[in-house]
């Protein structure tokens, strides 16, 4: 498929199963190599020894292998069923631009194909969180006013309170008294 070709209506996958394989992991949304490979069609050995040759493109904010406590957090949280669902060595993470760079490496028609349907999520995912960022910020300015609101009531309550207990004042006579 060219640049002047429309993109075609059938997907690899569905959209949200790359969704689901995303991950926040050290502060970065990231891919985890065996999640990749299974997209890729690939063999997770495979991917590896493919990144492993081409460790110069894979800067630490491209690509980082997760530590044994990281590791083990997501059998915890069931995002993986057992430590050995990796095969024996630590996976590696990648960000949007190391799933970029892998492009490069992989060329077969489906890597390529699919890496193209990743950073579609990944912008989707950007978009949503933008969104989420506006709607939040509009909250926090209507918290706000609505405070400055609950200050002018609190002001306006405390002097109609102050005009009642005037009035409640047992009030002189007015005139002149007479002898």
């Amino acid at each position: 498929m060219g640049y002047d070709e429309k993109p075609s209506k059938k997907a690899l996958v569905p959209s949200e199963i790359i969704e689901n394989r995303i991950l926040l992991i050290r502060g970065q949304k990231v891919i985890l190599s065996s999640h990749l490979a299974l997209l890729y069609g690939v063999r997770t050995i495979a991917l590896n020894q493919a990144v492993k040759r081409n460790l110069d493109r894979f800067p630490y904010d491209f690509a980082f292998k997760l530590s044994r406590s990281e590791a083990d957090s997501l059998v915890s949280q069931n995002v993986i069923p057992h430590i050995k669902y990796f095969g024996g060595s630590l996976p590696y993470a990648f960000t949007e631009q190391g799933i970029a760079m892998l492009s490069s490496i992989l060329r077969s028609k489906r890597a390529v194909r699919m890496n193209i349907a990743i950073m579609r999520i990944f912008v989707k995912l950007r978009r949503i969180i933008s969104t989420h960022k506006e709607v939040e910020q509009k909250l926090h300015e209507l918290e706000h006013k609505i405070g400055r609101i609950d200050e002018d009531i609190t002001v306006i309550f405390n002097a109609i309170r102050q005009l009642m207990k005037e009035e409640q004042k047992p009030k002189g006579r007015i005139g002149f008294a007479r002898d």
